[in-house]
């Protein structure tokens, strides 16, 4: 197994025990919402503080349950992700067509890939190729 491979699987376990652990372990039964979201958590430690208060605006956008915004939340971290994915995969795509055409280059003798030999033998063998013309 390569170093990558188990860099990759080590990240994973270590993912899965953060998401994990917290219920596992019975983090936050003690209170009545325990996996609240830090909105709901700072609006709370604010009335508790300061029970007048006030906030200075309202939401452009409040949807009208709980479930409906943590599926807009998931499906803006859904695509965030994509827009993640397709960048790193478009930056490796480019390193590896870059450095085929580099084998190739390397398999046909000159470091382009394109026919060896120098522009001026290229355009002797051309000369030498073309039909004779009279001379005047």
């Amino acid at each position: 197994m390569s170093r990558n491979a188990k860099i990759n699987i080590l990240l994973l376990v270590v993912v899965a025990a953060l998401a994990v652990l917290p219920l596992a372990l019975g983090l936050g039964d003690d209170k009545e919402e325990p996996f609240t979201g830090a909105d709901a958590q700072a609006e709370t430690a604010i009335t508790e503080i300061e029970p007048d208060y006030e906030p200075w605006f309202s939401p452009l956008y409040e949807p009208p349950s709980g479930e409906i915004e943590s599926a807009l939340f998931a499906l803006q971290a859904a695509m965030g992700a994509g827009v993640l994915a397709y960048y790193f995969g478009l930056r490796k795509g480019r390193r590896q067509g870059a450095e085929q055409m580099l084998e190739q280059g390397e398999r046909s003798g000159s470091p382009t890939g394109s026919p060896t030999g120098t522009p001026a033998e290229t355009l002797a063998d051309a000369a030498d190729k073309r039909p004779e013309t009279e001379q005047v």
